[in-house]
């Protein structure tokens, strides 16, 4: 009995995963907690077992992607990831990095390109983008920026812009930040950061 009950809770984690995915590529949900939320209510699932983890729900974004993506997705994908490059060039003196949905694959219509950029303070590039006439909006972003060194996540600066017809997010970190990424909401390890050689190369 215990085993059939266990793979009740498998099967109820997979189907709620799959809702969740579901969700946030249709209605372009961030929140992963939100989304596991409004998918167990549609499901029915109530049960604090039975909600799988965000890494869960990543791989089940993937999925859902390239089940009903396609070649769309794909094409969209690869002009995200152009926009990218091109930003990562014009911010090239602040060592710009690329992360998130752009970087691993699970970018959809309603994502932005998410960049770490480095610099002495958020105004340097603030002034560097209204220099060139670039108007943008600013934003804060909570992280954890060491893995056990507290239960508060560290605040940071960031800009949102235009560029290449897709919305870039500039997050700023001080300049020795490049040494240690902050931690993943997903996973609980470092986040992956790509310089402009690597996100070429995914390109190619």
């Amino acid at each position: 009995m215990a085993r059939n009950h266990s793979d009740g809770d498998d099967r109820a984690r997979q189907l709620l995963a799959q809702e969740a995915a579901r969700i946030i590529v249709d209605h372009g949900i961030r929140d992963y907690r939100v989304a596991k939320t409004k998918a167990a209510g549609r499901l029915g699932l109530t049960a604090r077992g039975s909600l799988p983890g965000n890494s869960e729900i990543e791989q089940a974004v993937n999925e859902h992607l390239l089940l009903f993506g396609g070649e769309s997705h794909a094409d969209h994908l690869r002009e995200m990831r152009a926009a990218a490059i091109a930003a990562m060039q014009m911010l090239a003196e602040f060592t710009p990095r690329l992360v998130g949905s752009v970087l691993s694959g699970i970018a959809d219509e309603n994502s932005a390109v998410n960049l770490h950029v480095f610099a002495d303070s958020p105004e340097a590039i603030a002034i560097f983008l209204a220099n060139r006439g670039i108007s943008c909006r600013s934003y804060e972003r909570r992280l954890k920026s060491r893995r056990g060194r507290s239960v508060n996540p560290d605040i940071f600066a960031g800009f949102e812009f235009e560029h290449c017809r897709e919305s870039i997010e500039a997050t700023v970190f001080p300049i020795d930040g490049i040494r240690q990424a902050p931690i993943s909401p997903i996973d609980g390890r470092p986040i992956k950061r790509a310089d402009q050689k690597t996100v070429q190369a995914l390109l190619d």
